[in-house]
């Protein structure tokens, strides 16, 4: 019980983390390790013969605790109630660890605090877990002991771009109208964050390269709002591959297609040559409402990923606007993203003659996208 317990404040501290509740995380992270370590030398203590004689290192490592956890309730004041209860404890299980490594825990004493301990340690980790879940304070966490908010909203520094909500009609218009002026700004998508510009300013999606460092020979692919938008351009699309978008459109899968004039027809306009290839594009139609609805205010989007070139997608929008927020006119800010990788990316320029390839794989599963393809096929 004890192990498992260690292992439900693993999981809580992982899950604190992903939300940037980083005092949380850490708190979580440090009861793990004590609560483990205390449960493994307590029970498993006459099996590797750990006593007054010889149990240095525990000792050592119980003292370690305790000063760490010394800081944590410090910090866990102006967090939460909860978290200093469970910190309090946490210091008081220590304690615990620390005599009976010298082998002077009493019984009753012992029994007393993992029975407090186990009772606020897991309503806390329960709560995390629901709280960051859910993303709403569905258990009570408690006010903070003290807090020193009111000397910090005067020296706070504004965000280095504009950065609206997207639930808010204004913050959309906001940002479709940077877009249409040649700003490049930072959006949610159905998968991971992404930079946007105007298909209709190739100069925004040049500066899309400088902001990303990415090498100009990996080209760029746009977004539509909907597929009656690229049926309206009249491309020279089989009928194969028209069935095939139909059942991966909209959703994580982008599709590789073959380039032509068609595309200023869609809306492309100026920047034709700088998206995609010569010869092919790629085109992507969300399963996010929000973004369809931007891109119905801008026409098509040139987009990539929100993150230094070579280096991990960004999944929520202070990552955008920590990482290149000060390169950016704006980010539309939309909480944590649907999912934790870029799209599946499926070549389909030779779809006839010889099937499609998978260029990358995603949010999507290679065989997931194959199965959907030999479906259409036979139909």
């Amino acid at each position: 019980l004890i192990l498992i317990g260690g292992f439900v404040q693993l999981l809580a501290g992982f899950l604190a983390f992903r939300k940037y509740d980083h005092l949380g995380g850490a708190a979580f992270l440090t009861f793990s390790a004590l609560w483990s370590s205390y449960g493994a030398t307590h029970i498993l203590g006459h099996l590797v013969n750990v006593g007054a004689g010889n149990s240095e290192g525990f000792t050592a490592g119980s003292i370690a605790f305790l000063v760490l956890n010394a800081f944590l309730i410090v910090l866990a004041s102006s967090f939460n109630l909860v978290l200093l209860c469970m910190t309090l404890a946490m210091e008081l299980l220590a304690v615990c660890f620390l005599l009976f490594t010298l082998e002077k825990l009493p019984l009753p004493f012992e029994i007393v605090m993992l029975s407090i301990f186990s009772i606020i340690c897991f309503y806390g980790a329960t709560a995390s877990l629901a709280n960051c879940m859910f993303g709403k304070d569905l258990m009570m966490m408690g006010p903070p002991l003290f807090t020193a908010e009111s000397s910090k909203k005067g020296t706070e520094e504004p965000p280095p771009c504009i950065c609206p909500k997207s639930h808010c009609t204004s913050g959309l218009r906001t940002i479709a109208d940077l877009l249409n002026t040649g700003a490049v700004c930072g959006v949610p998508t159905d998968t991971v964050y992404a930079l946007a510009a105007s298909c209709k300013h190739p100069e925004a999606i040049e500066k899309v390269y400088r902001i990303k460092d990415r090498p100009q020979e990996k080209p760029i692919c746009i977004f539509i709002s909907n597929l009656d938008q690229l049926r309206a351009a009249a491309p020279p699309i089989s009928p194969l591959l028209w069935e095939f978008m139909e059942n991966v459109y909209p959703g994580g899968i982008g599709c590789i297609i073959k380039k032509g004039e068609w595309l200023k027809k869609l809306g492309v306009g100026a920047g034709y040559s700088r998206v995609g290839t010569p010869e092919s594009i790629m085109i992507r139609v969300p399963d996010l409402t929000v973004l369809v609805h931007l891109i119905d205010m801008t026409g098509p989007l040139a987009i990539t990923s929100a993150n230094p070139s070579g280096e991990a997608d960004s999944t929520h929008h202070n990552m955008v606007i920590s990482r290149l927020g000060h390169k950016l006119e704006g980010v539309l800010c939309d909480g944590e993203s649907d999912e934790v990788v870029a799209s599946t990316v499926v070549n389909c320029t030779k779809i006839d003659e010889s099937g499609i390839t998978i260029v990358r794989e995603g949010c999507i599963p290679a065989g997931q996208v194959m199965q959907i393809f030999e479906k259409v096929k036979n139909r």
